[in-house]
């Protein structure tokens, strides 16, 4: 954390020091972000400031990778093209993006279903390849649910869960009782919530905030049948993906529960006005569970 103020100003005095040829791009904040601030800068790039992320850890992955991973991926991402290094001006990381356009999911819906569930099951079967064994293995993401069992009940005990908890529990639990990703570690996103993808004409256009990114069970992000896509668009999702064994599908349904979870408490912290609460995201997230509940 950093007490300096990320302003348009500070992220103008930025560029000149380190790429002045960018400095004259008009400059505009993007609402949300938590660990990163985000500003559009001209129509094409954008400067992702590092604010909240106390390592520079999770940019420097995405510097590393997303070039590399980008051109593979039918879905538009962010790619890096500057790097911004900490100075006597700000002390952080930033770094210069593509921009991908649209609208992030969590201020948006998706009304052509069909498409997009072929587009996300596309996008995570370019992405759902091995890794290299230089590849990051995350500590919060990609890794066997036995190992997220304390974050499960942190949010199932937080989040009033209205006469549906034993069934709640029921899916997590199955899930765990599952047996393990038997494969390679595989290429996986490992965040896939409403507010890090981007939509377009109704359909997911692009896919944003890499910072989860590494190698491990891509159950993590077969869990956005539920979180992203519509009701009963999760039958043609799994479908079109092709890959997923039904263990892979209860590792999946689990994590759903899981994600939607953290969703809700995000709105409940928000509607009581705590910091980095996000009051919208908690029907987002009660949405999602309930999908997970009615099955495919």
């Amino acid at each position: 954390m950093t007490d300096t103020e990320i302003t348009a100003d500070l992220v103008r005095e930025l560029l000149r020091e380190q790429h002045p040829d960018l400095a004259g791009l008009a400059i505009r904040e993007v609402p949300g972000g938590w660990g990163n601030q985000m500003w559009r800068l001209g129509d094409e790039l954008a400067v992702r400031v590092q604010r909240m992320d106390p390592t520079p850890e999770l940019q420097l992955k995405e510097r590393r990778w997303l070039p590399e991973l980008a051109p593979l991926l039918p879905l538009a991402v962010p790619t890096p093209v500057r790097c911004g290094e900490p100075s006597e001006r700000y002390p952080k990381h930033w770094t210069v993006m593509t921009w991908v356009p649209g609208e992030p999911l969590d201020h948006s819906s998706i009304s052509r279903s069909t498409h997009a569930a072929d587009a996300l099951a596309g996008f995570l079967r370019a992405l759902h390849v091995e890794a290299p064994a230089e590849a990051p293995i995350g500590s919060d993401f990609g890794t066997p649910l036995k190992a997220c069992a304390d974050g499960f009940d942190r949010f199932f005990d937080a989040v009033v869960l209205d006469g549906i908890a034993d069934e709640v529990r029921a899916v997590w639990d199955d899930a765990v009782a599952a047996p393990e990703w038997q494969g390679p570690p595989v290429w996986v996103h490992g965040d896939l919530h409403p507010a890090n993808v981007v939509v377009a004409d109704g359909t997911l256009a692009g896919i944003i905030d890499f910072g989860a990114l590494c190698a491990g069970d891509p159950a993590w992000d077969l869990a956005a049948a539920w979180v992203l896509l519509p009701a009963g668009a999760a039958s043609r999702f799994f479908d079109t993906y092709a890959r997923a064994d039904q263990a892979a599908i209860r590792r999946a349904r689990g994590l759903a529960v899981m994600k939607s979870l953290f969703l809700m408490l995000m709105g409940q912290n928000g509607d009581r006005g705590l910091p980095g609460g996000k009051p919208h995201w908690g029907p987002a997230g009660r949405a999602a569970l309930e999908r997970v509940l009615n099955g495919m």
